[in-house]
């Protein structure tokens, strides 16, 4: 079943439902590259709030690199699927190896879309968190992890479709969850979309520095 048109009408979707919620004022908008960048950029402009990014890695089964054990944020910080490294037997200790390269790509995104501006400061404000889609969640609770730790006030998860045991277990780690399909029945992510083209580095560029 194809729900959204594309990204940018998943966007203005989901910014519509967010004007009802108080104290966004004084926010911003964080896209998760690169697909969420798109999203959050149309989420930005509706809303008129400042748009950056907050970019985390899948760490992948170094057999299935699809299949995600965890993710690390830019801090270096690891959020794991404990379940699924117990049951696979996998040893964090042998997974450092995957855990640098995904770091390393963190930093090469952050460096070559900020192209040298210093990223929102994030301490006490209130933060939407924006992708296009969500199935396991490993990167997107990365990404709560680290605003965690980075002191926001409130954290908005904003997503257009998000698969139904990934919801049950994000919602918690979250104030407030704002999606627009929680199917039972959940493949890909593109099978929610008519259009559902790869971004490049240097469309989430335009997107951020456009917005700024």
């Amino acid at each position: 079943m194809k729900l959204f048109k594309d990204r940018r009408s998943a966007g203005i979707l989901l910014a519509k439902r967010l004007r009802g919620i108080r104290g966004l004022q004084g926010g911003v908008v964080l896209g998760i590259p690169r697909g969420g960048v798109v999203v959050a950029a149309e989420i930005a402009k509706e809303l008129n709030l400042p748009l950056d990014i907050i970019v985390t890695r899948k760490i992948g089964a170094p057999n299935q690199p699809e299949l995600a054990l965890g993710a690390v944020d830019t801090d270096g910080e690891v959020v794991w699927e404990t379940k699924l490294l117990k049951d696979l037997r996998f040893k964090i200790g042998d997974l450092r190896e995957k855990i640098e390269e995904e770091l390393i790509e963190v930093k090469r995104r952050e460096q070559v879309y900020r192209v040298g501006r210093k990223p929102i400061k994030l301490i006490g404000k209130t933060v939407i968190l924006a992708d296009d889609g969500i199935a396991t969640g490993s990167t997107t609770l990365a990404a709560v992890n680290y605003l965690k730790k980075h002191q926001v006030r409130t954290i908005i998860l904003a997503v257009s479709v998000i698969s139904k045991d990934t919801a049950e277990k994000i919602k918690e780690a979250v104030d407030i969850m704002v999606a627009l399909n929680i199917p039972q029945n959940f493949r890909a992510v593109g099978q929610f979309y008519y259009q559902f083209e790869s971004v490049s580095d240097e469309e989430v560029v335009q997107l951020l520095h456009h917005e700024r």
